[in-house]
């Protein structure tokens, strides 16, 4: 079982990939810190070139990714973070199940589904817009995420890392098939028609999966 703390999941390089973030930008992030804590996590590899990004580690780089598209500053992240860690006692902060942001500020939950800003505790006067959670999901129960859904595939046929399927390769969601195996066979001459029937896929979820990888690629 991996652990999603500890054990490496993914090189830098494969996370940068797979998140759609330049190399540069995650290597900052792995270095940068709140609270003497980093902002993303990194692991000792067990040799050199091996994965030494966690899971917990692709979930924090996502949803910092997230957050600086909605506008917010890195000292503006930073602080927050901070005061997650501080309120909660977890240096994981930017992936707690109570963080939202609504694209202004950052808001931490204080019990009861209140939430309030991580600044100064003032409570928010518009709803909480927290879309990049929706990309997240938790175990009931559990207070930091099992899985992330990639948000460059279609809708109709999600695919997600989670560290319990694929080695951290991207996989569909609903039968934990790597989407590499599923493309591997398009690329070699098998049809639609029998891929989504191995797999037991739709046809549309098949060619779906299969366009939006070589649209990746290009």
């Amino acid at each position: 079982m991996v652990d999603r703390f500890t054990d490496g999941l993914l090189t830098p390089a494969e996370t940068s990939s797979h998140l759609q973030i330049p190399y540069s930008t995650l290597s900052s992030w792995l270095k940068n810190e709140a609270a003497g804590a980093p902002l993303v996590h990194q692991v000792e590899p067990p040799s050199k070139g091996q994965p030494s990004v966690p899971f917990i580690a692709v979930a924090e780089a996502h949803v910092l990714r997230s957050l600086r598209s909605l506008g917010l500053r890195m000292t503006e992240i930073r602080e927050a973070a901070a005061a997650v860690r501080d309120a909660f006692d977890t240096p994981y902060g930017l992936v707690s199940h109570r963080i939202a942001t609504d694209g202004v500020d950052i808001f931490i939950e204080h019990g009861l589904g209140e939430l309030r800003r991580a600044r100064d505790g003032q409570m928010p006067i518009k709803e909480v817009v927290s879309d990049h959670l929706r990309y997240l999901t938790w175990e009931p129960g559990d207070d930091f995420p099992s899985s992330l859904r990639l948000r460059q595939y279609p809708d109709c046929v999600p695919v997600v890392i989670d560290p319990r399927f694929g080695h951290g390769r991207p996989v569909v969601a609903a039968n934990r098939v790597p989407v590499k195996a599923i493309t591997d066979l398009w690329e070699a001459g098998d049809s639609i028609e029998d891929i989504a029937y191995d797999y037991d896929m739709t046809l549309e979820q098949v060619h779906a999966l299969c366009t939006a990888v070589v649209r990746l690629a290009a």
